[in-house]
């Protein structure tokens, strides 16, 4: 699928051209669910606008970026996965690392540009090879976690959708009974995964920098004392957390605004 937006900021479309060597009406269909799911498109942010718009701190970033959508990954597999590379990596070595584990294990597709590689499912890492997740530079506890979660996923051990039905505190102790899922990594499957834009993974060393600078604190946050300084926005911690991501971002040129 390749997206487009047409159109003025205040009225602005999406145009969708899916590419199938069968396409059906109801791949229309689970491309547009998809879609909303992951771009975000049916989140309300009217009630984030007017707190921001009355808060001096936070009007000139939520501006901005103002009509950004928060994001969400395909799949709660996915974002898990996601997570598991990304711990204690930088973002751009765990993106390298998701991108070896598509190449390897996700289907391929013969587009007019090229072939592209799906994100792997739980029954195509169930059975991955350990060494050659290493060649890629996956730790051992990473390559053991990762197939470990398929496995229990396709043996039906695990059902993470039943997770979209408990509150946070609950969500976040059933992941963590899950080997290689800790705190930070449940509450970011809540965020990217559920699109519970309350949360704000406090256990991100990047994101509490980036807060600490945007609130110009004098010293260093921890999980308790984010929470504190995200008090007056409890209700939005994870639009924070993006919104100074796209912060951060584009004060280093890598995204233009």
């Amino acid at each position: 699928m390749a997206v487009m937006q047409s159109g003025a900021p205040e009225s602005p479309r999406l145009r969708v051209a899916i590419q199938s060597k069968k396409p059906t009406e109801e791949m229309k269909r689970q491309a547009a669910s998809a879609l909303e799911r992951m771009l975000g498109l049916n989140v309300e942010l009217d009630g984030f606008y007017r707190m921001a718009g009355r808060d001096k701190k936070l009007e000139p970033v939520a501006e901005r970026f103002r009509g950004f959508k928060p994001p969400r990954l395909e799949s709660l597999f996915e974002t898990l996965v996601n997570a598991i590379a990304c711990q204690q990596f930088t973002l751009t070595m765990g993106i390298r690392l998701l991108n070896s584990l598509a190449t390897k294990y996700g289907l391929a597709f013969q587009s007019d540009d090229g072939i592209h590689h799906a994100f792997p499912r739980p029954q195509e890492l169930a059975n991955a090879d350990i060494e050659d997740l290493r060649q890629m530079k996956f730790s051992y506890p990473k390559a053991r976690y990762i197939t470990g979660l398929a496995q229990s996923i396709v043996q039906g051990d695990v059902n993470l959708d039943e997770l979209a039905a408990l509150d946070d505190q609950n969500a976040v102790k059933r992941l963590c009974d899950l080997k290689g899922i800790g705190r930070w990594t449940a509450e970011y499957l809540l965020l990217r995964g559920l699109g519970r834009t309350r949360i704000f993974p406090a256990d991100d060393v990047g994101a509490r920098n980036h807060l600490q600078r945007w609130l110009e604190l004098p010293e260093k946050l921890n999980y308790e004392t984010v929470h504190q300084a995200l008090r007056p926005w409890q209700d939005y911690g994870g639009l924070i957390y993006f919104h100074l991501l796209l912060k951060s971002l584009s004060e280093k040129s890598i995204l233009v605004v």
